[in-house]
């Protein structure tokens, strides 16, 4: 792996490039090292979450592997009380505590079944040695709840993580917290999804959530726990954290399977403070304006085949993500400041003839 810098090597932009080239090469050789776990297959009728697991091993050198949800549910199954106590206890001090008026002893019920989730996942991905993990809310058998709490604080430490069986996701979210494991100032990385426009002229801008799975590692404020109803799984009412994320600049990732090749898609996106509640919205969020403007911004994703789940990273740039897609022999497509339509489709159409 090599990369051309010009410059004085005490020019701080220059070691800053450097640097930044480094993390890429922490990337690329951990890359080859990856397991990813996948407790239940994708999810039905969700194509875009699937890919060739064969040509992920050789270009990237992940293992994808997958398990029955059962497997794992034993493990749940099998924590103590007291250890599900000590853990519960922790939570209440660690965050937030937002209960919406629900009884104290239910609401940490619910709170508890989290803890019991987050440490018999924790026990499974050490002793089988997974570095990432994929669940599935249409597979939750021997599950009381969806893994939300649980799911956001092993990407807290590092786990990447994809929903709805989206290993490819989960892999680069695991990826991108090693590129950035401590850079100073760093401000976060997260599995993140495209939720819903907001079309007010001159505002334009997209929410980003998911049903309960966003890493608090981006979250502005201190996270809350709230527990409210998920009709997606048909189990009980999950415990989850909640906050808004920081504003800054940072970028959206998709990785897409096109049948004989991978595509990466990048988006640079500027998040923005959150200025308006949304009590109805019990989980965790980010507002970003993609770049160069919300309207090439998203026109340029879906012509390129942008997904709906994204690898997002205050931490890293574009030229990162282009360096280690060099590396790994894929195509890169970046949408950011200059592009624009005109100028997206004829990458892509030099991206058919050069990557065929």
């Amino acid at each position: 792996m090599r990369k051309t810098v010009s410059g004085h090597w005490t020019n701080p932009a220059v070691q800053e490039r450097i640097a930044d080239w480094m993390r890429t090469a922490i990337g690329a050789l951990e890359s080859r090292y990856m397991r990813i776990l996948r407790v239940g297959d994708n999810m039905r009728n969700v194509a875009v979450t699937e890919g060739d697991k064969v040509e992920a091993h050789q270009k990237f050198g992940w293992e994808v592997d997958a398990y029955n949800i059962t497997d794992i549910a034993e493990y749940v199954q099998a924590v103590s009380e007291a250890d599900v106590n000590a853990l519960t206890d922790q939570y209440y001090t660690e965050y937030d505590i937002i209960t919406d008026g629900r009884d104290p002893a239910e609401f940490r019920a619910h709170v508890a079944e989290q803890a019991k989730i987050e440490i018999g996942f924790r026990r499974f991905l050490e002793e089988h040695n997974y570095q990432a993990i994929v669940t599935n809310f249409q597979m939750l058998a021997g599950l009381k709840q969806l893994p939300g709490l649980a799911i956001q604080r092993l990407m807290a430490d590092g786990y990447g993580f994809g929903a709805e069986g989206d290993w490819k996701t989960a892999g680069f979210v695991r990826l991108f917290k090693l590129m950035t494991a401590g850079k100073p100032g760093a401000k976060g990385t997260s599995f993140m999804e495209d939720y819903t426009y907001h079309l007010e002229p001159g505002k334009e801008a997209i929410l980003q959530a998911h049903m309960l799975e966003v890493c608090p590692t981006i979250a502005a404020e201190k996270p809350a726990i709230r527990v409210n109803p998920l009709t997606m799984g048909e189990r009980e009412d999950p415990a989850r954290l909640v906050f808004t994320a920081k504003p800054g600049r940072g970028i959206a990732c998709s990785m897409v399977d096109l049948g004989k090749r991978f595509r990466m898609i990048v988006n640079e996106v500027e998040c923005l403070p959150q200025d308006k509640p949304m009590p109805k919205l019990p989980v965790a969020s980010a507002l970003w304006r993609p770049l160069p403007d919300f309207a090439t911004g998203t026109e340029g994703w879906l012509i390129a085949g942008g997904a709906h789940h994204t690898a997002f990273t205050y931490d890293l740039t574009s030229e990162n993500i282009v360096d280690l897609c060099e590396f790994f022999g894929i195509e890169c497509v970046v949408i950011g400041e200059g592009t624009t339509i005109q100028s997206l489709k004829r990458d892509l159409m030099l991206g058919e003839v050069y990557f065929r």
